[in-house]
């Protein structure tokens, strides 16, 4: 088990959103000093059943709220995707460049998809800083991550992120799916490259967390991605997947670090990769492993685990969007990213016949769309009849410490 100093603490306060009021068992995470094969995590077990005294919303509505979709070239509320989404009942939105014209257009375009739909939704969005930054148009161009953990104190990039999380606020952007946590110190435009702050784990770990207080700070729910760990893989998972042949001793001592860190400090999203992992479910991308999301369960997390999107070649040239939308839950995903709104009548209606065939337990349905539900601030209960709890990061300052300075002297 990592055992490491969160830099942040979880708050006292806390929102609606991730059921596990029940402990789940533990996992064997290490082999055994023998010959023997290592263990691997087992699916999580979904929550118990609601009361009788309760009726959760149909399976219909749950199946499309667990999905967060983008909107291309949508620019206003009443275009006509944004229309059948929002009527579909999606359980959030992402925003990318092709959604921003200015800050009163991209506005416009939340509070109209917010008035649509009638009830608390997401509205997320990329903004790592540096070359992934989807409302640079808004908030200016940013240092990379490396480039900030070069060159700035983690107080400093936790103001920078506060100043990034203000903009998005107030244009309605509620979650960004930042910060990277991977380790990578290759080449800058490699897959990871410049978006991770440091190879090292303590220093990801310390840039990562200043990063996501930063955006906490200014009300925008940070997520830490891409579990468990991207940087060992220099496939871009975008086209392909690969395979991850590290033991899980070797991934408990190094990518999973910044990641136990962020869970211990009160992280509330955290997003999968589409790589495989020998020591998971080799045949299958984390996002769609039910031992990735046991792994993840077990280090203690308790918050929303979103996919990365669905439509990216390592899962959609093998599995199409509503394939891949039924074993991402059914694995234990909470949201399913879809970049394309395009596809949401079809993921939704795989979900309700995979309730329906008994393929996807409707208790886990139900446990995910209660989770997205709370993580857009809405009433658990009235979807899926679960009282759910958020993590939260908590207002603590960034500790001094010899990590907090520069990792290398300003050049």
């Amino acid at each position: 088990m990592l055992v490491a100093a969160a830099l942040l603490t979880v708050g006292a306060g806390s929102v609606a959103a991730t059921t596990d009021d029940e402990a789940q068992d533990a996992t064997t995470l290490r082999a055994a000093d023998s010959g023997t094969a290592e263990p691997r995590p087992t699916a999580p077990r979904p929550s118990p059943s609601p009361t009788p005294t309760c009726t959760p919303a149909p399976v219909e509505q749950q199946a499309a709220a667990v999905l967060v979709v983008g909107l291309p070239g949508v620019t206003r509320p009443d275009d006509a995707l944004a229309t059948e989404v929002t009527g579909l009942g999606v359980g959030g939105f992402f925003l990318s460049e092709s959604n921003v014209v200015s800050t009163r257009q991209v506005t416009a375009l939340t509070q109209g998809l917010r008035a649509q739909a009638g009830r608390p939704v997401v509205v997320a969005t990329d903004e790592e800083s540096g070359r992934v930054a989807l409302m640079r148009e808004l908030v200016g161009a940013g240092p990379s991550p490396r480039r900030m953990a070069a060159r700035e104190t983690p107080e400093e990039v936790r103001a920078r992120a506060a100043e990034t999380g203000t903009v998005l606020a107030q244009v309605g952007v509620d979650v960004d799916l930042a910060p990277v946590l991977d380790l990578d110190d290759g080449p800058a435009g490699g897959v990871i490259g410049d978006r991770s702050f440091s190879a090292d784990p303590t220093t990801a770990a310390d840039y990562g967390l200043a990063y996501a207080a930063g955006l906490a700070d200014a009300g925008v729910t940070p997520t830490v991605k891409h579990f468990p760990g991207h940087g060992r893989s220099t496939v871009d998972s975008h086209t392909a997947s690969s395979l991850v042949e590290a033991s899980l001793d070797d991934l408990t001592a190094t990518d999973l670090v910044p990641f136990q860190r962020a869970i211990d400090a009160g992280a509330p999203v955290v997003m999968m990769n589409h790589l495989e992992y020998a020591v998971l479910d080799p045949d299958l991308p984390a996002s769609l492993s039910p031992r990735a999301y046991a792994l993840l369960r077990d280090l203690g997390f308790r918050g929303v685990a979103i996919t990365d999107s669905v439509g990216m070649g390592a899962v959609n040239t093998r599995w199409d969007f509503p394939d891949a939308a039924v074993m991402a839950v059914a694995a234990g995903a909470d949201a399913v990213l879809a970049t394309d709104g395009a596809q949401a009548v079809r993921m939704r209606d795989a979900l309700v016949d995979a309730v329906a065939s008994g393929r996807l337990p409707e208790e886990r349905l139900a446990e995910a769309a209660g989770r997205v539900t709370a993580l857009a601030g809405g009433d658990p209960r009235v979807m899926s009849c679960r009282d759910v709890t958020m993590p939260t990061l908590g207002p603590a300052t960034v500790a001094g410490s010899p990590s907090a300075a520069p990792a290398t002297p300003p050049g």
